[in-house]
């Protein structure tokens, strides 16, 4: 049995037991969480693809620990005249557990 939901504006293929790390989720570490963006689930029926959403399905996930990327920089520079800026920047990512797919 697999689901891809939608989180932080990008989709997984997630299946009990699974870790993955995402874009910043609210909570922290033990907690646990529903997903309510489920665009499809596959047992062993068949599959049932939503229309976007699948209402009745959700997804449980535990809240493993709250961190962030590596920093990126960022450098822009314009040659002979003297322009220069240098920034940086981290995304702030959670990392979760899949427990459970709930139909």
């Amino acid at each position: 049995m697999f689901a891809v939901i939608k989180t932080g504006g990008k989709q997984y293929v997630v299946k009990p037991g699974d870790r993955l790390t995402v874009e910043k989720l609210e909570g922290n570490p033990g907690d646990t969480l529903e997903i309510k963006e489920v665009l499809l689930i596959s047992t062993e029926a068949g599959l049932e693809v939503g229309r976007p959403l699948l209402n009745h399905a959700t997804v449980k996930a535990e809240i493993l620990e709250q961190g962030r990327s590596p920093k990126i920089i960022v450098f822009k520079k314009k040659p002979k005249k003297g322009y220069k800026r240098k920034k940086g920047h981290r995304q702030p990512l959670t990392t979760i557990e899949i427990k459970e797919i709930k139909i």
